[in-house]
């Protein structure tokens, strides 16, 4: 079963009983998909070409994952893009400098902001601004309440609701990343996966290994918290003593599409298979834990 809440697309959602997997099961299992989203409003206007614009989405990532209701677990995913606003921050990420009035609360800018890479990016890149001037604080306020809140309610309402059932859940934050870093953007990015635990804060270990050994298994070269360790949907929701386990997971965009284009390449359906597979194990993972759990 599928529906959108806010601009948020929701598979499998644990608060309907009747929308099963097809495999017959309901698993503690969250896939999410925060910045793949392509429907651009109406009223986000910017100085960069669409096109362009589009290089900032992690784009098909949702197919990848499209089979995770499939296994028993819940996808969520959302449909506004990341360069409106990145519910990926912490809410008050945002550069005084980018607002046109002035902010009702305390704003605590990170160095990724003042990059302009924070909760409302200003810079697509470095030397591409999105804006020919500062945004109104209203209209940053508005994106807030219409976005950023409702994704993390449905988040923390999703991520509450199996956890209470099950005892236990295990979250996979999930994007796609360029093949190549550095300031000019040439260094190639050895990693095929990066996978994320904030430096083993926000998982039980085993869970961080499996993932790990099944893509490694498939010839893949896996990192762990290099470069990238996971930044606020993990921080937020990743409680490994409370039993909830989150890991963000890093696919490098040259396994299966064009970067320039955005089109899929010949390798899509086979990252496909495996991601697939990987959907698979995790399902059985959270299984068994919850049937040792109940036979405890």
């Amino acid at each position: 079963m599928s529906f959108v809440i806010d601009d948020v697309l929701v598979r499998n959602d644990p608060a309907n009983g009747s929308a099963m997997g097809t495999m017959g099961r309901r698993l503690p299992v969250l896939f999410d998909s925060p910045h793949s989203g392509r429907v651009y409003p109406a009223d986000f206007q910017v100085i960069c070409p669409h096109p362009l614009l589009r290089q900032a989405e992690d784009t098909h990532v949702e197919e990848l994952f499209a089979t995770a209701p499939d296994h028993g677990a819940t996808l969520l995913c959302a449909l506004f893009p990341r360069t409106c606003i990145d519910v990926n921050r912490a809410v008050d990420d945002i550069d005084p400098a980018l607002l046109d009035g002035a902010w009702p609360t305390p704003l605590h800018p990170t160095a990724r902001s003042m990059m302009g890479m924070g909760l409302i990016r200003s810079m697509l890149r470095p030397g591409v601004p999105l804006y020919d001037g500062k945004l109104p604080a209203a209209v940053v306020a508005d994106r807030i309440d219409r976005y950023y809140r409702p994704y993390h309610a449905q988040m923390r309402a999703t991520l509450d609701r199996l956890a209470e059932r099950f005892g236990a859940v295990w979250h996979v934050n999930c994007h796609s990343m360029p093949s190549t870093l550095g300031p000019d953007g040439r260094d190639p990015l050895a990693a095929d996966f990066v996978i994320g635990d904030r430096d083993g804060t926000t998982s039980e270990a085993g869970f961080v290994a499996l993932v790990a050994e099944t893509l490694r298994g498939f010839g893949h070269r896996v990192a762990i918290n290099d470069p990238y360790k996971g930044v606020e949907l993990l921080a937020r929701y990743g409680d490994p003593a409370r039993g909830r386990h989150s890991i963000q997971l890093e696919i490098n965009r040259r396994l299966y599409m064009n970067e320039e284009t955005l089109e899929r390449h010949d390798g899509f359906a086979r990252l496909k298979g495996e991601i697939d597979t990987l959907i698979r194990r995790i399902a059985d993972h959270a299984e068994r834990r919850v049937l040792r759990r109940a036979a405890e």
